[in-house]
């Protein structure tokens, strides 16, 4: 009988049989949860009719044996081992108790029932299902493949309710995502013999939900539009078809609140806040309005400027030199971070690698001005722990390390890191590059960590035309900027038309032997006929060696070797005497050099 006997109590020594306990449970009826869930208890947690407490036993009573009943594809030693009691031990309700909510905690288990049997302990189970096929209907936005990568849900894997209404809500989060709020979700389970089932998520993906306004509350200053125009997000116009600004991104709406708050404090608003930003969505769920509530605060001037330095070698009139603010002008935030940062890479220079700037501020809100101090301390000595790379899939790690102006173990220089991070984003391999520092294992140490997000490498450039001089010509061009994620660069160029056939295959290795040294080569072959104008055949092949290196970091010197051999044929008899007296074999050999 279901939710059956659970237990007796005997009355003791009397023999009499007291009373018999039946505890009859009805299980409750599952309930649809948004995007088409049905609602159950956290995975680990046993069902509501069976998390009422275990029948008393008999006190004092010991386990004989423990028997395990409905199982099919769990063997009877698992069960066992997830259990705290065991045969042999004495009754104990909360042992029990544990044992069942183990049990459901392995997520193998859709029901467990724990009664005793005279002296032996039945634990009766009902196997979730294994899921035999797991399929996407109604998808198009997002493909079968991206949506199971996102998923826990696998074919050949237990089946889980709980499990299945996370994965509904990942589906419904990656819809949202992409702006498409109206989208629902709503998984179908279809039994199959042999305790298996097929689960499809039924998806509606519904339309974008874009934006249809945007408010501002509290803005006096500058209007509306002036701010529309300073933020990320937009309101959907019919020309906004190829971009994604007018569709709703709570990430993008918090960038929007920081774009706010450097255009107010950019133009003297130095008491500026976003109080709220608030999406609406509409009823049926197919437009946002967006409202930003701002406290613009008084506006305020730059009042006196000036500059304290607690370094013993650095001359305060040096300083002072690199402080463009002025007195009456209109309070700039960043053009105080950006005088903080020259007097950092001065004082660098100088050898001062830690160096701590804090701008005193003193508002005089009568005067409506702002006084500015720039106190120039020594930083707290911190070393280069250890540098992390993270995101290039492709280029090898060395190739970034290189271009770092920091190595493990040197003192730790923010104008070293920025120059770094410069260095790296030059290359030219990737779409974004993020250079940090964290706290390392001790108080003087830090971990600088770069993050690079990678992008295509590759040119391929296919053209053909027409000249009056070359007639019908085509070219084919092919490089790679990153060869093998080495940064090498490897390209080859085909040019074909009526008087000129040209090849060239050049490549460079940026470091090469593993120094700062650039070294490569450039072979050429190019057959041209001048008959048509000037009456001879002329074919050049050969080869350049160059090199080079950096003077300083904005200076390089390059050197170059070329020997070319060129060969004019064909010679008409009635071409021009030059032409004939240049008739036959040249060799040139050539070295040059440029300083850029």
């Amino acid at each position: 009988m279901e939710g059956g006997l659970s237990g007796a109590i005997r009355a003791g020594s009397w023999g009499v049989l007291v009373a018999l306990l039946m505890i009859l449970s009805v299980p409750a009826k599952a309930q649809d949860v948004p995007g088409g869930a049905p609602q159950s208890a956290p995975e680990g947690a046993p069902p509501a009719a069976s998390q009422a407490a275990p029948a008393a036993a008999p006190e004092g009573m010991v386990i004989r044996d423990i028997r395990v009943e409905g199982n099919q594809r769990v063997e009877a030693g698992t069960i066992f081992s997830y259990m705290v009691i065991k045969a042999g031990d004495p009754y104990d309700a909360a042992r029990v108790d544990r044992s069942l909510k183990a049990l459901y905690g392995t997520g193998l288990f859709a029901d467990v029932t724990i009664h005793t049997e005279g002296d032996v302990l039945v634990v009766h189970v009902v196997e979730n299902p294994i899921i035999n096929r797991l399929a996407f209907e109604g998808n198009s936005r997002l493909s079968d493949e991206t949506l199971q990568n996102e998923i826990q849900s696998r074919p050949r894997v237990v089946y889980s309710r709980a499990k299945v209404e996370r994965d509904v809500t990942r589906i419904l989060e990656l819809y949202r995502r992409s702006g498409r709020f109206a989208a629902t979700v709503q998984p179908k389970v279809i039994e199959l013999p042999e305790n298996r089932v097929d689960l499809v998520f039924e998806i509606n993906e519904g339309d974008v939900t874009l934006i249809e306004k945007i408010n501002f509350v509290g803005n006096h200053a500058f209007s509306d539009d002036t701010l529309k125009n300073v933020i990320m997000t937009k309101e959907t116009r019919w020309y906004r078809f190829f971009a994604t600004d007018d569709t709703y991104d709570p990430d993008r709406l918090s960038f929007d609140r920081e774009l706010l708050r450097r255009y107010y404090l950019k133009n003297g608003y130095a008491d500026f806040r976003v109080v709220s930003a608030v999406a609406e969505l509409a009823p049926n769920r197919d437009r946002f309005f967006i409202t930003f509530t701002v406290e613009e605060g008084k506006r305020y001037r730059f009042g006196k400027v000036s500059v304290e330095s607690h370094l013993r070698d650095l001359n305060v009139k040096d300083l002072r030199k690199l402080v463009t603010t002025k007195e009456g002008d209109w309070y700039n935030a960043e053009e105080v971070e950006g005088v903080i940062d020259k007097m950092t890479d001065f004082a660098g220079r100088y050898g001062y690698a830690f160096v701590d700037i804090q701008p005193d501020i003193k508002r005089n809100a009568e005067a409506s001005t702002i006084e500015l101090n720039f106190i120039v301390n020594e930083g707290r000595r911190v070393y280069v722990e250890r540098i992390d790379i993270t995101g290039n899939t492709r280029t090898l790690d060395k190739v970034i390390r290189r271009e770092m102006r920091l190595i493990e173990g040197d003192a730790f220089n923010t104008a070293r890191l920025r120059l770094s991070q410069q260095k790296v984003r030059n290359l030219g391999f990737f779409e974004k590059v993020d250079v940090d520092n964290v706290p390392g294992t001790a108080p003087d140490r830090t971990i600088v960590k770069v993050n690079v997000e990678e992008k295509s490498t590759g040119e391929l450039q296919i053209g053909a035309g027409y000249s009056t001089t070359e007639g019908v010509l085509g070219n084919f061009s092919v490089r790679e900027r990153n060869f093998l994620g080495r940064g090498q660069d490897l390209n080859l160029t085909l040019l074909l038309s009526q008087r000129t056939q040209q090849i060239d295959l050049g490549f460079t290795e940026p470091y090469f032997l593993g120094k700062h040294i650039s070294a490569g080569f450039d072979i050429f072959d190019i057959n041209q006929n001048n008959q048509t104008e000037s009456q001879f055949d002329q074919d050049t092949l050969g080869f350049t060696l160059h090199s080079g290196y950096q003077v300083t970091e904005s200076l390089r010197h390059t050197i170059h070797y070329t020997l070319r051999r060129t060969n004019i044929t064909n010679v008409a008899s009635t071409a021009s005497i030059f032409i004939q007296q240049q008739a036959g074999t040249t060799t040139t050999s050539e070295i040059g050099h440029a300083l850029l």
